[in-house]
């Protein structure tokens, strides 16, 4: 019906172009339009002014002989006031895109190594997005965005990184287990040596102890019973502890120790053994 009227209808985001007996004339804006085609006047076409996206999968080489996959997102669209240039300068826009993409990511990342073209991904679509503009400012086109979605190296190239990156963790979770481990170990020695330490002052107070309990008893026992030496008092002793002692092995069914020689016969070479001891004994706290 609209042909039949002479009328036109542009909508929102879009242009029109109008050709006179084949010739451009005017782009028409969004709105109504009055074309008269009994005079010749028709719509060559439409060219839409919204921001298009396009995808552009690239396969290259690093410099380190690495074959990727480069994955690079372009954003563009037609300007309003070049719809003409847009419309008729070029029959295939995003393949002309697509190739001027092929040409500057295989310009850069054969220049960088692998771990390079990760970090400088943003740098690489910076000079995708420099070329596509100089290159497409002139057919009418304006990019406005270009991004680098995605950069994939071969799968075997991967699983090596991955396993690099894993024998790298693994060696640094060894290092911190041997640290924590030499730690323990030292805080273990200095715990010991510091029970070794403490356990010995205590057997030096406990012998000193003896000997002046000893000591008192028999100063005692001399004091009440006249006519007895120290000797005779420290054998007492000794006899009474020894029996008392073999009582309680003998009270106990689980008991291993074993005294030899034995028998009551045999004191008096075990108490000039023990009285031996306990003056080393003595003499060694006083020294301490």
């Amino acid at each position: 019906m609209g042909n039949l009227l002479c009328c036109v209808q542009v909508d929102q985001s879009t242009v029109a172009i109008k050709e006179t007996f084949g010739k451009f004339e005017d782009v028409l804006e969004p709105g109504c339009h009055f074309l008269p085609w009994c005079l010749g006047s028709q719509v060559a076409g439409y060219l839409s002014l919204r921001v298009q996206q396009l995808d552009v999968r690239c396969e290259t080489k690093t410099k380190d002989n690495v074959f990727v996959n480069v994955v690079a997102s372009i954003q563009y669209r037609a300007l309003a006031n070049k719809a003409n240039d847009a419309f008729y300068k070029l029959s295939n826009t995003r393949s002309q895109i697509q190739a001027y993409v092929f040409d500057v990511i295989r310009a850069s990342v054969p220049k960088l190594i692998l771990d390079d073209v990760f970090e400088q991904k943003n740098d690489i679509a910076k000079a995708v997005e420099q070329e596509l503009e100089k290159a497409m400012s002139a057919y009418g086109y304006e990019i406005v965005q270009t991004l680098i979605v995605d950069i994939e190296p071969d799968e075997h190239v991967k699983r090596a990184m991955n396993e690099i990156n894993a024998a790298a963790r693994m060696r640094l979770a060894a290092n911190e287990k041997a640290e924590a481990e030499k730690i323990l170990q030292i805080k273990r020695a200095e715990g010991e040596a510091e029970s070794k330490y403490l356990s010995g002052m205590g057997i030096a107070r406990q012998r000193q102890a003896i000997v002046d309990g000893l000591r008192d008893s028999v100063l005692g026992f001399a004091v009440n019973v006249p006519g007895t030496t120290a000797k005779d008092v420290m054998d007492m002793v000794l006899v009474t502890q020894y029996f008392d002692t073999m009582k309680e092995i003998g009270a106990s069914s689980k008991s291993s120790a074993v005294f030899i020689p034995h028998g009551p016969g045999a004191v008096r070479d075990v108490a000039a053994q023990i009285r031996d001891g306990l003056l080393q004994g003595s003499s060694t706290s006083t020294n301490m």
